[in-house]
């Protein structure tokens, strides 16, 4: 089933033909080939030829021969058009040898208009940063949205049993042919989180204790939305018998956060505007691979939530935040350079008690920002002196600024 990831798709036609290098990036199987083939019909609509698409996917053994930096660079060179635009996509490009070189001479001829793809942030850090630095625009992708999953499905209606289904069935496009098939999803994912962690963990990392990094990752897949610091995950791992230090942890932290598995979260002090250094929060990038991992015990419904929303945070281009005002939390504080939106995320606000456990943080905001409640009651939307409570879905979904 193709999804329209219209978001995307917009921002690559944003930057055609714009002197700059677009780079995709995102866990394994998140849809970013599939993103490249769509522009590429796009692109044929519009009147492009097909000789003017060099189109090459690393993981395809038909191009093995091409992780040859050099070979690759004459491959396309050779293929280039004269006097027309050449619109070239190298997916999963970090398994060429040499590969930053290769984009960055590719970026300098005339005519070249240039697509890359790949599966870890360290494809953008040390030699190739210092290369292409200012030369190019990333498009962090994520798997579905909640949005994107529910037109799937062609209608906006039973919303509730869309989302339970959107949680246990995953967010991964592919997770789509397998609807109605549970045990096929889990092998799904299975299979999936295996390649993610021994492709683009242990052997770029060389690890060697892989079982300590898999209880690491089972760990913070318990504790999302909880605070977090890497000591306490290195205690926590020694008191269960397998000993390891803080270093350790973080090196497996970097490297889990950089396969887009796991996304931190820091702290911000709000009324001091700054930005704290200790017990981070950490969230994953598929609540159904942490039903994979951990089965359904521990489904915390307040914190699931809270992962979701954080993620389409990041979708909608903020920097997210924990935020800290006196001795209570904000649980997101959204940035995007314009403007700021503080955000309490419940399952229910039913109660009087819980209710004002939530609204205590914002009220002690001073700013004229938006302050916003999220939960899952089915209510009408009300507002408590300027702080609105939003149904979560209907959120999710745009209904609501």
């Amino acid at each position: 089933m193709l999804v329209d990831r219209k978001e995307y798709m917009d921002k690559l036609i944003a930057f055609r033909e714009k002197q700059i290098i677009k780079v995709v990036t995102g866990i394994r199987r998140c849809g970013k080939s599939t993103l490249l083939e769509m522009f590429q019909t796009y692109l044929k609509q519009q009147g492009v030829d097909e000789k003017q698409i060099i189109a090459i996917n690393f993981e395809d053994f038909d191009f093995n021969d091409l992780r040859d930096g050099m070979k690759l660079y004459a491959y396309i060179k050779e293929r280039l058009v004269a006097d027309k635009t050449t619109y070239i996509f190298l997916d999963e490009v970090h398994h060429v040898a040499d590969f930053p070189r290769v984009i960055d001479s590719l970026y300098v001829k005339k005519g070249v208009d240039l697509y890359v793809t790949g599966s870890n942030a360290y494809m953008l850090s040390g030699e190739i940063a210092t290369l292409i630095a200012g030369r190019y625009v990333q498009i962090e992708m994520l798997p579905l949205s909640f949005k994107e999953y529910v037109q799937s499905t062609g209608s906006e209606t039973d919303l509730a049993r869309k989302y339970t289904a959107y949680l246990e069935n995953s967010s991964f496009p592919f997770a789509l042919e397998l609807a109605g098939q549970p045990k096929a999803i889990r092998d799904y994912l299975d299979s999936l989180f295996d390649t993610v962690v021994i492709k683009d963990i242990v052997q770029r990392k060389n690890i060697t204790d892989v079982m300590m990094l898999k209880s690491v990752l089972r760990f913070l897949f318990d504790n999302i939305g909880s605070p977090l610091s890497s000591k306490r995950i290195a205690d926590t791992m020694t008191s269960d018998g397998r000993r390891t230090d803080v270093r350790t942890i973080e090196k497996y932290l970097e490297a889990l956060a950089e396969s887009y598995v796991i996304y931190q979260a820091k702290r911000y002090n709000i009324k001091g505007k700054q930005y704290l250094q200790t017990l981070e929060k950490y969230y994953v990038v598929d609540i159904g691979m942490r039903y994979m991992l951990l089965g359904s015990r521990s489904a915390d419904v307040g914190h699931i939530l809270e992962n979701v929303i954080y993620l389409e945070l990041l979708r909608r281009g903020y920097e997210v935040f924990v935020g800290k005002v006196d001795d209570t939390e904000v649980d997101f504080v959204a940035m995007d350079g314009k403007k700021t939106v503080y955000l309490q995320v419940a399952a229910t606000v039913r109660s009087d008690a819980t209710l004002k456990r939530e609204l205590a943080p914002l009220k002690k905001v001073q700013d004229n920002y938006p302050k916003i409640i999220l939960t899952l009651d089915e209510d009408p939307e009300a507002d408590y002196g300027g702080i609105r409570r939003i149904n979560a879905l209907d959120w999710l979904l745009g209904r609501t600024e």
